[in-house]
């Protein structure tokens, strides 16, 4: 069994060192765990878990941080934005509460130190047991800090900062936005690549020492980290000069040890994965066994919808022809069977990244949201709270996921009625099943909508899979209509179609199928009397319409 280690204040703030917060008053040691972030909104109500570090929005001076001690006894501490307001009464409070006053440097965004935060508190979810801080990204980033005698970046290959360790703000600006957007600003990211950094980098195994010629940024030297030929991140210390050759090997040897926690953290994610999508597929079918898995998953109790979604476009580059054909047609089924399969690989990865942004997106909605992959539908359970209108929300958070993963992924979602209980988690997911169903026939994409919003056109769809499963055929006067355009060549039955649709307004009709009105009225005319039809009646009217839906306009 995987355990986590105790994150506690004082470990967060080593990790995260003076570039982001330092310690305002202190109640003694700052031993207490921190169980995840708050932030503090005086419009809401109160409600702060034990062990809980504050973010406190807009609160300054003394009497206001007073005021917010005494709310929140159990936190593990409150975090203000410098320069903290420290007098008596704080440090009298401080100490009666035992909750620590935080300062956050002024350049960091709450945003950011939240998701700082929540990162650190994620770091020991893979580690094993009595593995504790030794197998932390942080903790190795500190110790090669301390191997180098120089503030270190762990980056991932797209330059997002994986950890960091303590004395950044012995660096420059570069580094310190680096370390509060967990990401290499563009500036940076260009200045490096123009000075051929990146390629020199991933082209040795060796740290390369970069000079990078600004007057604003001090050098650097990196490493690139690796798993046999596959390049999983990267190494960076901001130095003023070249590593000793000492340092070197020393940095390299750290590289090896970061690329073995990296391979463990991709294997610790699948496994996460794996074991989400199977709990989220057995609350999904119901059964016996739905309430412990929602249980596992931390939504028994919930109120919640589901979510399915669906690319709509191709996710792979498509089928290729080899570079070198052969004449043989073994060589042949083998380049066929060599580009299927790596067709089938891409496409596959898309959908699971796919899965993972739906799964990111639903989680910011909710912290017990899940998301996971069945065939070529990523499935979602979505908490939501009581107020109404639960199915019109859920629809909302689907439509501004389509927006933000529009530009990479096309794509359409369903949703499902609200579940009331576990129960009717099953319901909700073939909800979902039935709207999806629907944009897909309507050739939509980019789409989301509501079972509620679709439920006819579901019906009908249903009623045509039990039309086609008892192989039915259409009667009556559309039979008639079908069979003489069969034999005759003509276009009656679309022509009925047209007038149907148009409310039996005959020029609107007519401009639909691109006739005159006079040639429209002869052919309805001519319909009414080979089908036997009769359209001032209602329930005939109804009736052939209903079976050009079923069975289609042409049968």
């Amino acid at each position: 069994m995987r355990i986590r280690p105790r994150a506690s204040l004082g470990r967060i703030l080593d990790d995260l060192g003076t570039t982001v917060l330092d310690v305002a008053a202190s109640p003694g040691d700052l031993d207490a765990e921190v169980t995840g972030v708050h932030i503090y909104d005086p419009l809401d109500e109160l409600i702060v878990p034990e062990g809980a570090m504050v973010l406190a929005v807009g609160v300054q001076g003394a009497a206001d941080v007073c005021a917010l001690l005494a709310r929140v006894p159990h936190a593990a501490g409150v975090v203000v934005k410098l320069p903290v307001d420290v007098d008596e009464r704080v440090r009298a409070a401080v100490l009666e509460t035992g909750v620590a006053v935080l300062g956050l440097t002024r350049a960091a965004s709450w945003a950011q130190v939240a998701a700082l935060v929540r990162s650190l508190l994620a770091e020991g979810d893979l580690a094993e047991p009595g593995e504790g801080a030794h197998g932390d990204l942080f903790a190795l980033a500190n110790a090669v800090c301390a191997l180098l005698d120089a503030p270190v970046t762990i980056e991932d290959r797209s330059s997002r900062v994986l950890a960091f360790s303590g004395r950044q703000e012995e660096a420059d600006q570069g580094r310190v936005e680096t370390v509060l957007g967990r990401q290499v600003p563009e500036r940076y990211l260009r200045l490096l690549d123009e000075q051929g950094a990146f390629k020199r980098l991933y082209q040795n195994r060796e740290p390369v020492y970069i000079e990078l010629h600004d007057g604003s940024v001090i050098n650097r030297v990196a490493v690139a980290v690796r798993a046999g030929d596959e390049i999983l991140g990267s190494i960076w210390a901001a130095v003023h000069e070249p590593l000793t050759p000492q340092r070197q090997r020393a940095l390299a040897d750290a590289a090896k040890v970061v690329a073995l926690r990296l391979l463990h953290e991709r294997a610790g994610a699948d496994t996460q994965r794996r074991l989400r999508a199977d709990l989220l597929s057995t609350v999904l079918a119901g059964g016996a066994d739905a309430a412990e898995a929602a249980g596992r998953l931390g939504i028994a109790t919930a109120r919640l919808c589901v979510l399915a979604a669906e690319l709509t476009g191709p996710p792979g580059d498509g089928a290729r022809t080899s570079g070198h054909a052969s004449d043989r047609a073994s060589d042949r089924l083998s380049d066929h069977l060599a580009d299927y399969a790596a067709d089938h690989a891409r496409s596959e990865s898309e959908r699971q990244r796919f899965c993972d942004a739906l799964a990111l997106h639903v989680a910011a909605i909710h912290p017990k949201a899940a998301a996971a992959l069945a065939g070529s539908v990523a499935y979602a359970v979505l908490p939501l709270t009581p107020g109404g209108g639960e199915e019109e929300r859920a629809v909302r958070v689907a439509e501004s996921f389509l927006a933000r993963v529009g530009p990479r992924h096309a794509a359409n979602v369903g949703v499902g009625r609200l579940a009331l209980n576990l129960a009717q988690v099953a319901r909700s997911r073939a909800d979902a099943d039935r709207a999806l169903r629907v944009l897909r026939t309507r050739g939509a994409s980019g789409q989301a909508a509501g079972y509620t919003a679709v439920h006819f056109e579901s019906l009908l769809l249903q009623v045509s899979d039990v039309a086609a499963a008892e192989e039915q055929a259409p009667t009556g006067p559309y039979q008639r209509l079908l069979e003489h355009d069969a034999e005759h060549g003509t276009e009656l039955a679309a022509t009925l179609g047209a007038y149907l649709d148009a409310f039996g307004d005959v020029n609107l009709a007519a401009a639909r199928v691109h006739v005159h009105p006079n040639t429209f009225r002869y052919r309805l005319k001519r319909l009414t009397e080979i089908g036997g039809l009769d359209l001032s009646d209602p329930d005939a009217r109804l009736t052939v319409q209903l079976q050009m839906r079923i069975f289609g306009r042409q049968h």
